[in-house]
């Protein structure tokens, strides 16, 4: 069964990102492999970081630390005082560093593997402000944007902080950013709010080739269909951030359709 929603589907947003990160990279490349082949291939690479939980503190990513206690296997043992008062602990739990696997798609030229486009789907810690996540991929983008190769940016999240830009984004809930290396600081940027499906985005390729269309409509389709989130997502659950009085109640008329099909 589809998603309820003519376009992004906000609930997988919120329940289902990690597994749709990885499938929509997945189809993207199958969408795109054939048609850029054979001058041309698009592979799936990674990058690992290590995300502390603390916002905006430099704590050398909790690798090292000034002392170590090694486990004992006891748990709530009163300590034995002399002359003093034994306090039995109380178990808690401290916040710790996470261990983040980022995956992006690269075009590269067949013959000489020369990067040549990077396509990037921003992830929930990229958009956390003061994140490392945000960081690591902001400093990626950089690389990127000071190369020789073309950057596309899908932004699927309603959530999170925006990615910077030196002229204000056009109102919008979801935003593809097009960026070409022969034109640069100028980018194209799509923009499309929650009731609309999603754009048809040219994805540019070297030189004078021409640039290939990507429908992230059908892409997401696929992803839903595939994954078969209408058997996982909870569309009773609250969305954060939430939807405005208008967006929620068109969202239960569309929820309502769902459950009559």
């Amino acid at each position: 069964m589809p998603s309820p929603f003519p376009g992004m589907d906000p609930y997988v947003e919120r329940q289902e990102w990690e597994d749709f990160h990885t499938t929509l990279n997945t189809v993207i490349r199958e969408t795109l492999a054939p048609r850029i082949e054979p001058q041309y291939v698009v592979r799936v690479e990674r990058r690992v970081y290590v995300e502390s939980p603390y916002r905006g503190e430099e704590l050398d990513h909790f690798r090292r630390s000034d002392v170590a206690i090694l486990a004992s296997g006891r748990v709530g043992a009163p300590v034995e005082a002399s002359g003093g008062v034994a306090l039995a602990p109380v178990e808690g739990e401290v916040m710790m560093p996470e261990e983040r696997r980022e995956t992006y798609l690269v075009i590269r030229e067949r013959k000489t593997l020369e990067v040549v486009t990077v396509i990037e789907t921003l992830s929930p810690a990229n958009k956390r402000l003061g994140g490392d996540g945000r960081r690591e991929y902001l400093e990626k983008r950089n690389d990127v944007l000071n190369s020789r190769a073309n950057l596309v940016e899908l932004d699927l999240l309603r959530g999170g902080e925006r990615l910077p830009m030196s002229t204000s984004l056009p109102p919008g809930d979801y935003y593809a950013i097009v960026s070409r290396a022969d034109r640069r600081p100028k980018v194209d940027v799509y923009a499309w709010s929650l009731r609309q499906p999603l754009p048809i985005i040219p994805i540019p390729l070297k030189g004078d080739d021409p640039d290939v269309p990507l429908d992230l409509q059908k892409v997401f389709t696929t992803v839903y269909d595939r994954a078969r989130y209408d058997l996982t997502v909870d569309y009773s659950a609250r969305l954060s951030p939430p939807l405005s009085k208008s967006e929620a109640a068109w969202a239960k008329r569309l929820r309502a359709g769902k459950r009559r099909r």
